[in-house]
This record gives structure tokens, C-alpha cells and sequence, in this order.
């Protein structure tokens, strides 16, 4: 019996070998990060700035491929269908992983099955806003007068299924008012409505409405993350403003193939948070406008698990579908 256990053993240590030795070796081969963006954008800059970091440190070169399309949906597709191997990655961003589930009537993947979160990498706030000489003063302001005029006051978005959409729509659920939503080719683009008072208020980012806000051109009441932002330290949140559970952020983090090793998910896990604690790449993501993460992966799969239940509902019950 002892003898058959010793073979049993031997053979078993023998079929596992290279996959150990794979694991161990990772990675021996280049690697390429998905991003699906166009270059330039938040996700894009982060994920070169880590390829650049990851190429010095596994001595093999990690590049950032660009595929977009249908909201980050092409990327995504590709990243699910890669081999389990680690040397394919993706910069995952909520809207492909949680919004889109819900905006579309298909996906040709799933958001949770497909795939094996490595840690989310960071978040964008949203700030509401509203123009320099607006007479709402306060949001309880904004509210009363939301609802003393139904439907009559816009806000800018800057497309169907975005995070700045969302929030929009989520403060219509839980201030129980009726806004009326207009949607433009990006953030950039809302400001000068905004600034003139054509639009009522926007939930744009925080890196384009600051700079407004500091020259009295605009007026910021909050940001719309769970904790106060980097960028804006001194401005409250939404749920401090009284909106318990208020977030509705942009965010990205790094995803692999479901069924990669676990030794690689482990190995990608601890190098990128150890590049994110780097003082100068914090530092340049932060004058991005972007607030750095670093969970875990367990971490990363629960946020994922309890934001997919909570938008789907806001987006259901809005209404909303995707226009392509």
C-alpha cells in the first residue's frame, strides 16, 4: 500500500510539475493589458504607467492594448475569451462590469463568471455642481425647488450608462424629484452650458469642475464617492449631505481570465500594490483627479457581487437602455 501511495504521489507531482513551474516563472513571456479606451483617457495613463513599472520589474515587456467600442464592452469580450494563462490582463471598468449587464439586453460575457478580479485599481469622484450664479445655495435648496418645478430642471451627462448618468438618476430616487436629463459627447463638453445656465446642475468630474468652482464660475456641493476625495478634501459627500449609500463613481481595476492561477493572481495582486503605494506614480494618478485603491482580490469580488443587485435596480427602474 505504501509502495502504490509512492507511485500515486510521484505521478501526481510529475503531471503538476509544469504548471508549477509556469506559475513560478511567471512571467517568461509579454504580457498585454486590455484597455477599452482610447489613448489618453484615466484608464489608459494608469495602465501605461503600471506597464512601464511591471516591464522593469518581471524584466519582460508588459504593453497596453487599445480596443474600443460598445462602452468597453469589445475589451472585455477579448479579455473573457483569452487563455487563463496571466498574460492577458484588463482594465475593468464598472461600466462594462456593472452597468452594462443591465443596459443591455445580451453581453457576450459575464461580468462574474468570466472572470478573476486582481484589485481594483482606483476611483474618479463626481461632483454635483451647479453654475456660479444659480440662486440654489444648498442641495436642500435644489430639491425643494426641483420639486416645486417637475421636470423642468436639466442636468448634463456626458452619455447613456455613465457613471455621471447614474448619479443623476440616482439622486432623482432618493431626493424623489423629477430631472430631466441631457445627454453630451463627453464631460468637457457640459461646461459651457453649465457655466452659462443653460443646464440646472451636472454630476461631472472632478478634475473638470473644480478649476470652474475656484474661479466662481461654478458652485460644488459634494462629491459623490463613499469617502471624501483626495483631490477635494475639504468637500463633503453625498452621503454626509444626507444621502445614506450615495455613490456613483467611475471606477478601474485589473481582471484576469476566470481560471488563472491563483499564484498569478497573487503575484500581479501584490506587485501592482506595491507600485501604487510608489510615491510618484500616487502622485500622478492623483493630478489625474483620481483617488488610489489597491484592495484585495477578495475585496474586489464582493464590491462586485453587491453593486451589480444595486444598479441594476436604479437602471431598471429608470428605464434605461444603451443606444449604440
Amino acid at each position: 500500500m505504501k509502495l502504490l501511495l509512492g507511485i500515486f504521489a510521484s505521478l501526481n507531482f510529475i503531471f503538476s510539475a509544469p504548471d508549477v513551474t509556469a506559475q513560478s516563472s511567471y512571467p517568461d513571456k509579454p504580457v498585454r493589458i486590455l484597455v477599452g479606451f482610447t489613448p489618453g483617457v484615466a484608464p489608459d495613463i494608469t495602465a501605461r504607467l503600471l506597464a512601464d513599472r511591471f516591464t522593469e520589474a518581471w524584466g519582460k515587456a508588459v504593453v497596453v492594448e487599445n480596443i474600443t467600442g460598445a462602452g468597453g464592452n469589445i475589451a472585455t469580450e477579448r479579455a473573457a475569451r483569452a487563455a487563463p494563462d496571466g498574460y492577458t490582463l484588463l482594465m475593468a471598468g464598472n461600466a462594462s462590469i456593472i452597468f452594462n449587464p443591465s443596459l443591455y439586453e445580451k453581453l457576450p460575457y459575464d461580468p462574474v463568471k468570466d472572470f478573476a478580479p486582481i484589485t481594483q485599481i482606483f476611483i474618479a469622484a463626481n461632483v454635483l455642481a451647479v453654475p456660479g450664479d444659480s440662486q440654489v445655495k444648498t442641495i436642500a435648496h435644489l430639491i425643494t425647488l426641483a420639486r416645486a418645478q417637475p421636470g423642468k430642471l436639466t442636468y448634463g451627462h456626458a452619455g447613456v450608462g455613465t457613471s455621471q448618468h447614474l448619479a443623476g438618476e440616482l439622486f432623482k430616487v432618493m431626493a424623489k424629484v423629477d430631472l430631466q436629463p441631457i445627454a453630451y459627447r463627453g464631460s468637457t463638453a457640459i461646461m459651457p452650458d453649465l457655466v452659462a445656465g443653460r443646464l440646472a446642475l451636472c454630476f461631472c468630474n472632478v478634475v473638470n469642475v473644480m478649476p470652474l468652482v475656484r474661479d466662481g464660475k461654478l458652485r460644488a456641493f459634494a462629491v459623490t464617492s463613499l469617502k471624501r476625495s483626495g483631490v477635494v478634501p475639504d468637500l463633503p459627500t453625498m452621503v454626509e449631505s444626507g444621502f445614506a449609500g450615495f455613490e456613483a463613481v467611475p471606477w478601474f481595476g485589473l481582471m484576469a481570465p476566470a481560471g488563472t492561477p491563483p499564484a498569478i493572481i497573487e503575484k500581479v495582486h501584490r506587485d501592482t500594490v506595491r507600485m501604487l503605494a510608489v510615491p510618484e506614480l500616487r502622485r500622478r494618478l492623483e493630478e489625474l483627479g483620481l483617488d488610489v485603491i489597491g484592495n484585495s482580490p477578495a475585496e474586489f469580488a464582493a464590491l462586485i457581487k453587491a453593486e451589480l443587485p444595486q444598479w441594476a435596480k436604479v437602471i431598471k427602474g429608470a428605464g434605461i437602455k444603451a443606444t449604440e
